[in-house]
């Protein structure tokens, strides 16, 4: 079987990266309002929805050829080896939900309804920061073929 190149699978994973994106900020939103979880407590919960997800994905589409047995064992090394990443990540949201406001204040910029968006920003800013580390550890990691 002819291995993917690198670049495809890189393009791959930020593309599934964008759907964990979706899933995440959706995830978000039911934590928030149908959960009544809080801003940090709803975001551990969406992002452990959006893990699971860019997993799953990426277990089918990117990282095609490696062994699909032990998928839980797997989904577990995935986590594992995205765990610095999803520190990172969540850092940079804390950072985006704390700083946000005062950022937008000093420019001027920021009315009443960009609050309510605050968060979704900080999965945006946070998702981006972690995708490079986090798809040199799936590949080297996760899925590397036994």
């Amino acid at each position: 079987m002819m291995q993917t190149p690198v670049s495809r699978q890189f393009a791959t994973f930020a593309l599934i990266g964008v759907g964990g994106l979706f899933v995440d900020m959706a995830a978000l939103a039911v934590a928030l309002h149908l959960l009544a979880l809080d801003p940090y407590g709803g975001r551990v919960f969406s992002y452990l929805m959006a893990a699971t997800f860019t997993w799953y994905m990426n277990r089918q589409f990117t990282f095609t050829g490696v062994s699909r047995r032990g998928a839980i064992r797997q989904w577990a090394r995935f986590l594992a080896a995205n765990a610095v990443g999803a520190v990172v990540n969540y850092g940079v949201y804390v950072l985006v939900l704390n700083t946000g406001p005062w950022v937008m204040g000093v420019i001027g910029l920021w009315p009443a309804v960009l609050t309510a968006l605050l968060p979704y920003a900080g999965v945006a800013a946070g998702s981006i920061s972690g995708l490079v580390f986090n798809f040199i550890l799936s590949k080297r990691l996760v899925f590397r073929k036994s």
